[in-house]
């Protein structure tokens, strides 16, 4: 049947954010970042189901980039994630865990927290969902450039995982060549680093304004209230 599917074009790539109704809800876990879900959903046609799902407040992730000799250059951070059982390499990301705060200026804050840079120049990169299946964690990908190192007395004091974060200066294209030979494994990582290529290479004309919809957070946030 799938062969016989229509065709369609990039106009017809429009996702819909419109969550079925759900008939009950109850939290068996909550725990300190997300609370784990169960709800009996009406899928009309298809039945009332239960599914789980684990709630997440959204994150933000910033691919910095710089030239070095006429080179541009990711910053890239190796990071202890204990839920994953290793040490992986990644963009400077967090949680949107501030009420009201925009997410670029959650994305700036992480890039001070993490990396000790502000930035001049911000647009948005990407948009993950990073599985939506059971984990609607939402993740916009910033790219920042004009980049500046903060004195030492405006330094963030970096504790638990992000005390042994190590920083490393990435040529792109090495980057982007790392993520397709698999080794770099974290989401939002690939999502930046490939979409950084692809854009680069149309002359970055597919990058958004900072402030640009986020229509799955924003569903993500109307089904939470």
């Amino acid at each position: 049947m799938s062969l016989h599917a229509p065709r369609g074009t990039a106009a017809d790539l429009v996702e819909e954010w419109t969550a079925e109704p759900v008939l009950e809800s109850t939290t068996p876990f909550a725990g300190i970042i997300f609370d784990v879900v169960r709800e009996r959903v009406d899928l009309g046609a298809g039945g009332v189901v239960t599914r789980d799902l684990v709630t997440h407040p959204g994150a933000v992730a910033v691919l910095a980039l710089r030239e070095l000799d006429d080179v541009l250059h990711v910053l890239l951070i190796r990071q202890y994630r204990h839920a994953s059982g290793g040490h992986v390499w990644e963009l400077p990301a967090g949680l949107l865990d501030v009420d009201g705060e925009p997410p670029r200026d959650a994305a700036a804050r992480e890039l001070l927290e993490e990396v000790d840079l502000t930035a001049d120049e911000w647009h948005v990169l990407a948009d993950d969902v990073t599985s939506p299946g059971a984990f609607p964690e939402t993740v916009r990908i910033f790219l920042a450039r004009g980049l500046h190192e903060v004195d030492a007395e405006d330094a963030h004091e970096r504790t638990a995982e992000e005390l042994t974060i190590r920083p490393l200066w990435v040529p792109l294209d090495d980057a982007v060549d790392a993520a397709l030979a698999g080794r770099i494994s974290n989401s939002a990582t690939l999502v930046g680093l490939l979409s950084a290529g692809l854009s680069r290479e149309r002359g970055w004309s597919t990058l958004r304004p900072h402030d640009a919809p986020w229509p799955a957070r924003d569903a993500q946030r109307a089904a939470r209230r």
